[in-house]
């Protein structure tokens, strides 16, 4: 019921986009190492371990918003730098409030990264670990990405295909947005090598890559300029 109210909260509401809603804190681990999530809501009191313990176990956080039944975990909340705490049942004027104030901190975070975004695309390469070497790719010679479990397959014009232990989410971050574009689950392109689109399908050197129907929109968007 939760889940089902959060859901409906979030259709509402024309800035968020659902990527997924998860009943444990495992399923949520899956998600986050695959795509790039801004904002995540989270119980305290879940399945396998808690929120709590889910939140330090990142690496790197996204914004979370804590959404729990008890008041008592309030302040431990805050000193985990939650954006929020919701004490259910959660009226949708409070969901709302918490909602501007992630986007406040999420323009704020990204107005900070932009010039180390800026400084790391002037490097115009990336380094990628394969077997015992770390290998200069130049961002102009990658042709696309494809994520294979828990390795991703590089191609490019001046190597043969790298495979690389890593995840989308690592490489998306590396990236420079105006040069590649998620387009499935599997795989990252570089519009430089696109020789044409095909309904649901990128055709790059003759490979036919799919487009997911969750990046569809944003795809075409790009294309059309």
């Amino acid at each position: 019921m939760a889940l089902e109210l959060l859901e409906d909260f979030v259709s509402k509401v024309p800035n968020l986009e659902l990527v997924s809603a998860c009943s444990n804190a495992i399923e949520a681990t899956s998600i986050l190492q695959n795509n790039k999530i801004d904002l995540i809501f989270l119980d305290i009191e879940m399945p396998e371990f808690t929120g709590i313990e889910f939140i330090k176990s990142l690496d790197v956080k996204p914004l979370f918003i804590f959404t729990t039944a008890y008041s008592h975990y309030a302040i431990e909340g805050f000193n985990l730098n939650a954006v929020d705490y919701l004490v259910k049942p959660i009226p949708f004027h409070r969901f709302l409030k918490a909602v501007n104030r992630a986007q406040e901190l999420y323009l704020l975070k990204k107005e900070e990264n932009s010039h180390s975004t800026k400084t790391l695309s002037s490097l115009n390469f990336i380094f990628v670990k394969s077997d015992y070497e770390n290998i200069k790719l130049n961002f102009a010679d990658i042709k696309y990405f494809e994520g294979l479990k828990d390795y991703i397959k590089i191609f490019s014009t001046s190597h043969k295909p790298i495979l690389t232990l890593s995840n989308f989410k690592k490489i998306e971050e590396k990236l420079p947005e105006e040069l590649f574009i998620r387009v499935h689950r599997s795989y990252i392109v570089s519009l430089k090598y696109i020789n044409s689109v095909q309904r649901n399908r990128i055709l790059i050197d003759g490979v036919r890559i799919p487009i997911g129907q969750n990046y569809k929109d944003e795809f075409l968007k790009r294309i059309s300029g």
